[in-house]
This record gives structure tokens, sequence and C-alpha cells, in this order.
């Protein structure tokens, strides 16, 4: 804040001497773009109308109405996306809860992607890829795997070009291109995506030839809209910089911003672009200073982080050249130019000194957060391994108590009988004894202390089937035999051969019981052990 009103307090004082200079625009297409920037507020109207509209509707809308509720949404976040961060993230949760409360996974999948572009945007890129990473992108749609790949393509090149440092910038721009191979397999051919994303995987393969013809095929279509008008003439624009034709570039750049600000397209590197090459090779100080101004109102008003900085960098460098043509014309100004330029620039070594240490700061905050919540987990796990510990070492010495109890009196008798020589007693006593009754009762046992460490189970496990699949139990029963093996499981006895032997059931019976209740989840199989895992223990 303290640096955005020393940089405003700077530009009032010099614009006086500053709006004498490079009197006239220099070409019609820079004149143009003037009085879009100034148009910019009625452009801003249209879409904040427009949002209004599909606002109105969402209003409207059934709560049961799940397409429609979701293709709302989806329409405000659109709106959002490249508009304002602040909403554009509000609606890409809200497209997350639609997906969670519908349990519709392609939703669920559409509003990760979503969020994942928003924080991608606004230069999160930790936060980005922490969300995209995680995505199982496998059982989608084409078009939802086409959005993913092109998306993570561009993770990895906007991290090279904010990098920019040849020991890492060159690894990301590989993988990005990685990803860019799979988007083209799920595009259309025919498509403007199909086409643009085939040229950029040319340009950041070095083939700048190839990607200036694909380019070159597009940018005319009259189809285009306006944003994307933007994208392919700012791209292109980087090709004719590579190869030095500067003023192909800067026509290029022109036409993206002007397409920039009809589509009230906030975060947006083309002004900046523009500004650069206007100040390192156009020497065109007026409209540079233009440029970045609209630049860094544009980022500010997105929040688009990465934008900050790079605007932060360029703006003092106008800066220090308007100071020097101020003094060519007001030699009085020279030495309050000076002084402001170094409080200028040592204001930005405290920034960037303040804004190191607030990131360490962060990481460190990150590392120890991380850790207490790990330790907490530990403590939660042990103290339920313990629980369980104790109450089924007491239920088994109680229940070998009882039987070895059984068993010594059992063998009384048959000797007593043996001594007597009394074999149809004998026999009578032999068949009095219920194995399959002793095991019930094992059981029985089990399921109610079982239930006594997890009352929650049955609820939580049915949690995660769908609805029309959940267990029933029959009267009388506390677990069935699905039940059964899966709060061993929850025990934490994952060996399949061991829950065979606890249940008297083959291997194969186990592995049947098994893959019939994951087929029934709601979660993806395998993570459905994983599931089963968390449900918490009294």
């Amino acid at each position: 804040m303290i640096r955005f009103i020393l940089i405003s307090f700077f530009l009032s004082v010099t614009t006086l001497g500053f709006s004498n200079s490079n009197a006239g625009q220099k070409d019609t297409l820079l004149g143009r773009l003037t009085s879009e920037i100034k148009k910019s507020s009625e452009y801003d109207r249209i879409k904040e109308d427009r949002i209004s509209t599909i606002k109105s509707k969402l209003a409207t809308t059934r709560g049961s109405d799940e397409e429609l509720l979701f293709a709302l949404t989806d329409s405000l976040y659109n709106e959002y996306a490249a508009y304002s961060y602040d909403s554009a993230i509000v609606y890409a949760r809200k497209l997350q809860e639609l997906a969670i409360r519908f349990q519709n996974p392609t939703f669920l999948i559409r509003s990760k992607i979503s969020f994942g572009h928003t924080l991608l945007s606004a230069g999160l890129y930790k936060e980005a890829y922490d969300t995209l990473a995680v995505i199982q992108i496998g059982q989608s749609a084409p078009a939802v795997k086409a959005r993913y790949y092109a998306l993570m393509a561009r993770y990895y090149y906007d991290l090279a070009a904010y990098d920019y440092d040849p020991a890492f910038s060159v690894d990301y721009d590989k993988r990005g291109n990685r990803y860019i191979d799979s988007a083209l397999i799920y595009f259309p051919v025919s498509s403007f995506e199909y086409n643009y994303y085939k040229g950029l995987k040319a340009f950041k393969k070095g083939d700048q030839e190839a990607a200036r013809i694909s380019f070159g095929k597009i940018i005319d279509r009259k189809d285009l809209t306006a944003h994307q008008l933007a994208i392919v003439a700012s791209t292109l624009s980087g090709i004719y910089t590579q190869q030095n034709n500067m003023a192909q570039a800067k026509k290029l750049l022109i036409r993206a911003a002007i397409a920039d600000i009809q589509a009230s397209t906030k975060e947006t590197s083309a002004t900046l672009d523009l500004a650069k090459l206007l100040f390192h090779h156009g020497d065109d100080i007026k409209n540079a200073f233009t440029c970045v101004e609209k630049a860094n109102k544009d980022a500010i008003f997105y929040g688009a982080r990465q934008r900050k900085i790079q605007v932060g960098t360029l703006m003092p460098l106008i800066e220090a050249q308007k100071i020097s043509n101020v003094e060519q014309q007001k030699n009085s100004l020279m030495i309050y130019g000076i002084v402001v330029t170094l409080l200028l620039i040592l204001l930005i070594i405290l920034a960037i000194t303040v804004y190191r240490q607030i990131n360490k700061l962060k990481a460190a905050k990150k590392i120890i957060t991380s850790a207490h919540e790990h330790l907490q987990n530990t403590n939660i796990k042990l103290s339920e391994a313990n629980s369980i510990k104790e109450k089924y070492i007491a239920f088994f010495f109680d229940f070998y108590s009882k039987f070895y109890n059984k068993i010594e009196r059992f063998t009384v008798q048959v000797e007593e009988k043996a001594r007597d020589r009394k074999i149809d007693e004998i026999k009578f006593l032999i068949n009095n004894i219920h194995l399959k009754r002793e095991k019930e009762a094992l059981l029985l046992n089990f399921d109610k202390i079982f239930l006594s460490l997890f009352p929650g189970f049955v609820e939580g496990f049915n949690a995660l089937l769908r609805p029309e699949e959940a267990i029933k139990l029959k009267e009388g029963e506390l677990l069935n035999p699905d039940l059964r093996i899966f709060a061993l499981i929850r025990m934490g006895i994952h060996d399949t051969d061991k829950i065979a032997d606890i249940l008297e059931y083959s291997v194969n019976t186990i592995y049947a019981y098994k893959a019939k209740i994951k087929n029934k989840a709601i979660v993806n199989k395998d993570e459905f052990e994983r599931e089963v895992m968390q449900i918490k223990a009294i």
C-alpha cells in the first residue's frame, strides 16, 4: 500500500511535464487502443449486466434441477474466470459444493479443474498444482480431458515463464508440451483450441515458422470471440518478437489489448507486454505508461499476484525514463526526481525483502501446522488402537477363560463316564457340544465389542455405498458377513488370509465379498478401504 501511494504521488507530480511530450498518437492503432482504454468501464458495465442476468436466472432455479443449477453456476464462473479472482474463486467453490451435493463425479472433476484454473490465473502455483495433481481424469468425457490437459500445459508454461531460469524452465516447457500432446488427442481437429494449441506446441519447441503458420490460419477467422482473438494475437506477437520483427509484434499486441478490453478480460498480459515493447524498443514513454497503468489496474482489479509483481518490475523503469524526460524540460525538478527515484528503489528493495520474509514465515507456519496436524492424527490413532487392544484383550481373556472352564468340565465328565464305562452317556455329552453355536456366540460378542468401539460404523459404511445398495441388517443382526470383513479391516487387519482364518471362509470368498461391496461404492474402488479406515471410533 505504501509503495502504491508513493508511485501514485510520483506519477501525479511528473505528469505535468510528461503530458507535453510525444504529443499526438504515432499511429492509428495506438490511438484506437487509447480510445478503447477510456471505454473500459462501458465494456465492464455490459459484462456486469450479463452477470446480473445469469444471477437472476440462478435465483429462480429450483434446487432439484441439478443440470441447470450447475450450468448457470458454471456460466457465472466463466464470466468471472478472467475478470475477478475473488468472485471466480467463490463460484469455483460453489461448483464443488453442487458436485458434492448432487454426488456427481463429472461435476466434481469439472469444478476442481475450474478451481485449479482460478488459482493458476492468480499466480498461486503451488495451490494450483495441489488441486490439479489429485484429479482422477481417467474416465472423464473427452472435452473434460482436453480442458484438463490444456490447463496442466498452461501451468507448466506459466511456471517456466515465471521462473525464467534455464535450469528449470526448459524442463517445465517439456512437461507442458507433453500435456499439450494429450490435450490435442481430445480437441476436435477443426476447433479453435486444437489449432491454437498445435501452434503453441510448435512455438514452445522452437519451431517458430510452423507456429507462425498455425496462428496465421486462425487469427483472421470470423468466428473467433474477442477473448480467443486476444490469445492468438498475443501469442503470435511473441513469435515476431523472437524474430526481432518489433513492428509486427506491436500491431498484434495492440489487437490483443483491444480485444481484451472489449471482452472485459482483466487477467491478461497483452497490455503489459505492449508496455515493455514500447518502452524497450519504441522509446514511446507516453504510450508505454498508458499501457502499464492499464495493466496495473487490471492486475489489482483481478487480484493476479504474478501480474502485480511483473507490473512492479516494469513500472519503476518507465518512471525512471519519465524522470529523465522531465529533467530535460524542467531542470528545477531534477533534485526532486532523483530523491523520489532513490526512495522508490529503496522501497522496492524493502518490499522484496519483506515479501521474502513473509514467504519464509508462511512456509514455517505451514510446516508447523502440518507437523501439529500429523501429531494430532497420530495421537488419535494411538488412542484408538489402545482402546481396541484393551477391549479385545479383555474380551478374549474372558472368552477363553469361559471356554477353558467348559472344556475342563467336559473333560471331568468324560473321565467319570469312561471310568464307569457309560459309553452312551459319553456319546450324549459329545453330541451336546454345539461348535457352530459357540462360533456364532464368538462372532456376536465380536460384533458387540466392535460396535461399542465404532458405534457409527454401519452408517458410515453405508454412506460409502450408493443409496440403493445400502446394507440392511436382518432383525437381531449387529453385523453381517460383508460388514464383518470390513470391520476387521477397520481394526487394522488387512491380510486377506488372516481374515479368512478368523471368519472360517476361503480366501476366494473374502475376495468375492470385497469385490461385490466395492462395485456398489460411490468412491473409487482403490480408495474404498482407505475411506473405511476414516470411519471414526468413539
